[in-house]
């Protein structure tokens, strides 16, 4: 038999109906964050999940997420992934180009930006981080010279 746990958040499953997700996280230009599962929201402790949406050509910010680990999984649209590819003897932008049922993982600290190139339709995504809250650092660039 499982202990009970010693926080109350912790005893129960949690809902979070779409319209419970919450704007108050961390936001980039060109993107809507919305915060589903969190620190604040559920109680969590190790992980945050929400969605973000992009309007049609529209280019974040370029930023990273500290030392959490980001997956994303691709919900509508074709969304790109822009980074800065470090390896070999001259850095270069590496675009990945997804669509709907794909995945996407983001080390830790590795700058990036998203776009969504389409001029009408907008692209959605869910993504989850190892850390209870939505790490953002925004860039003025994709060089790791910060």
């Amino acid at each position: 038999m499982s202990e009970l746990p010693e926080e109350p958040s912790h005893r129960r499953l949690h809902h979070v109906a779409p319209d419970g997700l919450t704007r108050e996280t961390a936001q980039s230009a060109g993107m809507l964050r919305r915060a589903a599962i969190s620190g604040a929201t559920v109680g969590s402790k190790r992980q945050w999940m929400g969605q973000t949406r992009m309007s049609p050509a529209t280019v974040s910010a370029n930023h990273h997420h500290g030392d959490s680990e980001t997956a994303i999984y691709v919900v509508s649209g074709r969304p790109s992934f822009v980074f800065l590819d470090v390896e070999g003897d001259e850095p270069r932008e590496v675009r990945i180009d997804a669509r709907p049922g794909d995945f996407v993982f983001v080390p830790p600290f590795v700058p990036h930006r998203e776009e969504n190139p389409d001029p009408e339709e907008e692209a959605v995504v869910v993504i989850a981080r190892s850390s209870q809250e939505a790490i953002v650092v925004n860039l003025d660039s994709l060089s790791w010279d910060r």
